[in-house]
C-alpha cells in the first residue's frame, strides 16, 4: 500500500534564473510596486523596451519558481560617461518578493549579472543608492561593492538661479509631464533662431553637429569617443521620450554640447529626475558663458516638463567639472555611488 506524497512547499521548489521576457512586465511591476509603495509601470516598460531595441547593451534577468516570477535584476552596459575608458555595467533595477529576501535569490541574480558582465567586457559594475536605504546598502556590501571615487551632485530645477535665466523650453511644450512619454525633440519653428542671454545659440542637437562635437570632445579628453557620442545621439533620435541633447552655436560653429536623459526609478526615486551624461565646451570659447548657456537651457526644458531634480555623477578627480557644477548651483545628493570589480 502506498501513501500519497505531500504537495511540495514553496521552500522545496527550486528557483532558477533566466532572461527577463516582455511577458514578465506585469510581475516586475507588481514586485516593484510592493517595494516602492507605488506603481512605476512607465519606467519598467521603458527599460524592457530599451532592451528589445539594444539587446547587446542590456542584461535583464528573472528569478522564477515554477511559473511564478519572484525576482528581477536589470543592468545596462555603459561606456564613456565623462571620459571613462572601460565599459561598465550599471544596475538599473532590482527587486524580490518579500518572502524571498533572505534565501540567496538576490545573490543568484547578481551572479548571473556578473557572468554577463564578464562575457561582455565590462570591468566593473556600478550603481547608485540613497544612503537612507539600509536594506539596499547591506545587500550591496554583502556582494563586495565599495564606495566609488565619484561624487553625486544634484540641483532642484525651479530653485536654481539658472532657471530664472532660462529661455523658453526648446522643442517641447509646457505640460508634457514626466512619467509619460516626454518629447524632448519635437521640431519647433524657431529652433534655428533660439538665442540665450549668454551669447550662445543653444539648439536641439542634430546629426549634422556630430563631427564638431567629436572634435571638441577629443581635444578636451585626449581621445576619440565618436562611437559613444554617436550612440547617445542615436538614442535621442530613436526615443525622444527619454533623451535631451543640446548643442551651443557661436560664430557659425558648434562650441559646446550637453547630453542628458529623463529618468525615474533607480532605487527609490520619488520625483522625476534628469541625469546629465556628458557635457563639453570648445577650449577656445572657455569663460564665455557657453556651459552656463547650455545648463540654463536644460533647466528651461526641464522646468516646462515639471522635472524636479537634475543630477549627475562626477569623478572626484575631475575638479574642473565639479567646480563648474557647484558654480551652477549643484550640491551634494543623498545618493551614493558604488562599484564592484568584475
Amino acid at each position: 500500500m502506498s501513501l500519497p506524497m505531500p504537495a511540495p512547499t514553496d521552500d522545496a521548489v527550486a528557483v532558477h534564473i533566466r532572461a527577463l521576457q516582455p511577458s514578465d512586465l506585469d510581475a516586475v511591476v507588481a514586485i516593484d510596486a510592493a517595494i516602492e509603495g507605488r506603481s512605476r509601470r512607465d519606467y519598467v516598460e521603458r527599460r524592457l523596451r530599451s532592451a528589445q531595441g539594444q539587446p547587446l547593451l542590456h542584461a535583464q534577468f528573472a528569478a522564477v519558481q515554477g511559473d511564478r516570477l519572484v525576482g528581477h535584476l536589470l543592468g545596462r552596459l555603459v561606456v564613456g560617461e565623462f571620459g571613462r575608458r572601460a565599459p561598465a555595467l550599471r544596475i538599473e533595477l532590482v527587486g524580490l518578493r518579500r518572502e524571498f529576501g533572505r534565501r540567496g535569490v538576490g545573490r543568484e541574480l547578481f551572479d548571473a549579472l556578473l557572468r554577463w558582465a564578464d562575457r561582455h567586457g565590462a570591468t566593473e559594475i556600478r550603481t547608485l543608492s540613497a544612503w537612507t536605504r539600509s536594506g539596499m546598502l547591506g545587500w550591496l556590501a554583502s556582494l563586495g561593492f565599495e564606495l566609488a571615487p565619484t561624487l553625486v551632485v544634484e540641483s532642484r530645477v525651479d530653485g536654481n538661479r539658472l532657471y530664472a535665466e532660462r529661455d523658453g523650453p526648446l522643442s517641447i511644450d509646457a505640460g508634457d509631464g514626466p512619467g509619460h512619454e516626454i518629447d524632448f525633440g519635437r521640431d519647433e519653428a524657431n529652433d534655428q533662431e533660439r538665442h540665450t542671454p549668454h551669447g550662445a545659440d543653444v539648439r536641439a542637437m542634430t546629426a549634422a553637429d556630430l563631427d564638431a562635437i567629436v572634435r571638441i570632445d577629443r581635444a578636451n579628453i585626449g581621445r576619440d569617443r565618436r562611437e559613444y557620442l554617436s550612440a547617445r545621439l542615436g538614442e535621442a533620435v530613436r526615443d525622444r521620450s527619454i533623451r535631451v541633447s543640446l548643442a551651443a552655436h557661436c560664430d557659425g560653429t558648434v562650441v559646446g554640447y550637453l547630453m542628458a536623459r529623463a529618468d525615474l526609478g533607480d532605487f527609490g526615486r520619488a520625483e522625476p529626475v534628469a541625469v546629465i551624461d556628458t557635457l563639453g565646451v570648445d577650449a577656445a570659447y572657455a569663460q564665455r558663458g557657453v556651459g552656463r548657456a547650455l545648463m540654463a537651457q536644460l533647466f528651461g526644458n526641464l522646468g516646462a516638463l515639471r522635472v524636479e531634480v537634475v543630477e549627475t555623477a562626477v569623478p572626484l578627480a575631475d575638479t574642473a567639472l565639479l567646480g563648474f557644477l557647484l558654480a551652477c548651483g549643484f550640491g551634494n545628493s543623498p545618493r551614493l555611488a558604488f562599484r564592484r570589480a568584475v
